[in-house]
């Protein structure tokens, strides 16, 4: 199913959104476009939009089940404006995740507890945003997986993580409950990374609602949909396992020859599982045991 524009889809398919929740993937190029849409119909989107650039297709396996829009994924800000109109025509309180093809979004207990029970529960605790962790996935050996993506020999980094309180940019004042994070490859190879772009949370998950916007930074324009936690106690987390950091460095010339591999005393084989991020300490289940 394919819209020629964004702005096709929101005349003729806005009413699809009310099946939320609903998945936005840009697509950067075709690497495992396939996984990652197979990956969130499976985790219980009720409606899956893939972005996509001229010259990537829908794989075959997706056409009847995910809508393809036409769109320069490349563009300055495309993604946060594309966010920003699929929130703005969404009916209102739909849950909206937005990623990139080679991210995978898990939440805790995901081996046993739905999508839609996680979504449950948060809204119960009345939070309309999920703080998630952005952890970088690397292929264990790059001479077998030049490109950096191997999802059959994925590692990502046990170690090497830290916070630092966000402050204000305007007043200096320190924002409650909210902190930047830092790790993985981005900090390792951080040489390479520009430093807007280091950070690794990112809010990938939030209810739509009226006069909230999505940031190029990956923040909410509302304060407290930025936070981890709620005044009262923590509140569950989500993580993205991404390969985007290892595609860009093994894209750039200059990385790509600077870095003969992304593995380290640290690394660990990852199993594909909320479990695993969560006994990391990568994302947490708040009060929901």
């Amino acid at each position: 199913m394919y819209h020629d524009t964004l702005g096709d889809f929101l005349r003729t398919g806005s009413g699809l959104l009310s099946k939320g929740p609903v998945a936005l993937i840009f697509a950067e190029d075709e690497i495992e476009l396939g996984s990652t849409l197979g990956h969130h119909l499976a985790a219980g989107f009720g409606l899956v939009l893939a972005f996509l650039p001229d010259g990537i297709d829908l794989p075959d396996a997706f056409t009847q089940q995910v809508h393809a829009i036409r769109f320069d994924t490349r563009a300055d800000d495309a993604v946060t404006g594309a966010v920003n109109a699929v929130a703005a025509a969404a009916p209102a309180r739909t849950w909206i995740y937005y990623g990139y093809n080679a991210e995978y979004l898990f939440h805790p207990f995901a081996e046993s507890r739905s999508l839609s029970e996680m979504l449950a529960f948060h809204t119960e605790e009345r939070r309309d945003a999920v703080f998630c962790t952005v952890v970088d996935l690397y292929a264990a050996d790059l001479g077998a997986a030049p490109t950096g993506v191997s999802v059959s020999d994925a590692m990502f980094d046990g170690a090497g993580y830290y916070a630092l309180s966000r402050w204000d940019e305007e007043t200096g004042a320190e924002l409650e409950r909210q902190v930047d994070l830092f790790g993985g490859l981005k900090w390792r190879f951080e040489e390479h990374i520009p430093w807007a772009r280091r950070r690794i949370d990112r809010i990938a998950l939030f209810r739509a609602e009226p006069g909230v916007r999505l940031l190029p930074d990956h923040r909410l324009s509302v304060e407290e949909g930025n936070t981890y936690a709620c005044p009262w106690h923590n509140n569950l987390t989500a993580a993205v396992a991404s390969f985007r950091t290892a595609k860009a460095l093994r894209r750039n010339p200059a990385s790509r020859h600077a870095v003969q591999s992304f593995a380290w005393p640290r690394s660990v084989r990852f199993d594909w599982t909320a479990q695993q991020l969560m006994d990391a300490g990568l994302m947490e289940p708040g009060q929901w045991f």
